[in-house]
C-alpha cells in the first residue's frame, strides 16, 4: 500500500491534467473514516474525586499531522496519507479527545475538559505531538506504529510547569493493510494514554487502585 500511494503521487505529477480530472471526480466520494479508542481499563484514582479541574489543551504539531490524513512514512525524509481513508477528527483534535477522556474516565477530577468552567482551571495538559504515524519496514509489507507525545503539566494561578515528560509508544504491524493499521495504532494509542494518565496522577500525588 505504501507503493501504490507513492505510484499514484508520482502519476499524478507526471498527468496534471488526469490528476485534476480525477480529483474532480472523487470530490464528492467521501473517505472512510477511523476512530480510535481510549483505555478501558486505564488507570483509576482511589477514593472520591477531587474537587480540581483539569484543562487539556489542543495539542501543538508539524504541518504533516496538521490534517485529519492518517500519515505513513516510506522513509524518515517523507510524508505520504493513506489512500481513500482519515481519522474522524484532524490529528490534534482527535489526541485531545482522547487525552481528556482518559483522564476523566481515571475519576480523579471533579472536571476534565477542553477549556475550564470559568476563567481558568486548577491545571492544564500542554502538549507537543511529534509523531503519529505509520513507518514502513526494511520489508516492505509489514510496518511499525510510532506515537510520541511531549507533555506538561501546567498550574494555572501562576503558570509553574510542575512536571513535564515525554511519552512514546509503538506497535508492530505485520502487514500494510489499512484495517491492520489501524489496529496498530489503536494498540498503540492505548499505551500512550495509559502512561500520560499515570503520569498525570503520580505528578498530583492522587492515589490510585492497584
Amino acid at each position: 500500500m505504501f507503493r501504490s500511494a507513492l505510484f499514484a503521487l508520482s502519476l499524478a505529477a507526471l498527468l496534471p491534467g488526469c490528476a485534476a480530472l480525477s480529483a474532480l471526480g472523487g470530490a464528492a466520494t467521501p473517505l472512510d473514516a477511523y476512530d480510535l479508542q481510549a483505555p478501558l481499563n486505564g488507570p483509576q484514582a482511589r477514593g472520591r474525586a477531587s474537587a480540581r479541574q483539569l484543562v487539556v489543551e489542543l495539542p501543538t504539531a508539524p504541518g504533516a499531522l496538521n490534517t485529519d490524513r492518517i500519515l505513513i512514512r516510506p522513509n524518515p525524509l517523507q510524508a505520504a496519507y493513506l489512500p481513500d481513508v482519515k481519522w474522524a477528527e484532524e490529528t490534534p483534535t482527535m489526541v485531545q479527545t482522547l487525552l481528556v477522556r482518559s483522564l476523566e474516565d481515571s475519576n480523579a477530577f471533579r472536571y476534565v475538559g477542553r477549556r475550564p468552567l470559568g476563567a481558568s482551571g486548577d491545571y492544564a495538559i500542554v502538549t507537543d505531538l511529534t509523531d503519529f504515524q505509520a513507518e514502513a519496514a526494511p520489508d516492505g509489507k509489514s510496518a511499525n506504529i510510532r506515537l510520541r507525545l511531549t507533555a506538561r503539566l501546567v498550574r494555572e494561578d501562576d503558570a509553574a510547569i510542575l512536571s513535564s515528560r515525554s511519552f512514546i509508544a509503538t506497535a508492530a504491524v505485520g502487514s500494510t493493510q489499512t484495517l491492520d493499521l489501524v489496529a496498530g495504532f489503536n494498540l498503540a494509542n492505548q499505551t500512550l494514554m495509559t502512561d500520560v494518565t499515570a503520569w498525570v496522577l503520580q505528578s498530583l500525588n492522587i492515589p490510585t487502585k492497584r
